[in-house]
């Protein structure tokens, strides 16, 4: 199995309750439409203490399911819709 672990901090103008959850919708929408997607969560609710907005955990079969989903057309229509234009820094970490 392969982790997939990101962490986005927010543009200060789009650090809302309304766009973490439309992230939140988005991202864990895609369980069942992506292949090899084993595992998806997002979380929006972080202690003072973090530098970080929102959270993406998701697991995947093999490294080769994790490569489709990059470019697997729903993925890149919730990024393009729903994560891109309101995110600042962008931080990713995959390991088996």
């Amino acid at each position: 199995m392969v982790k997939h672990i990101i962490l986005w901090k927010l543009k200060d103008e789009h650090n809302t309750t309304d766009v973490k959850q439309g992230i939140k919708n988005g991202l864990e929408g895609l369980l069942g439409k992506i292949p090899g997607l084993v595992e998806i969560s997002v979380q929006t609710d972080s202690l003072e203490s973090s530098n970080a907005d929102v959270m993406l955990y998701s697991v995947f079969e093999n490294e080769a399911a994790l490569k489709g989903y990059a470019n697997h057309p729903d993925h890149v229509f919730v990024a393009d819709t729903f994560v891109r234009p309101f995110t600042e820094t962008r931080l990713c970490l995959d390991f088996e």
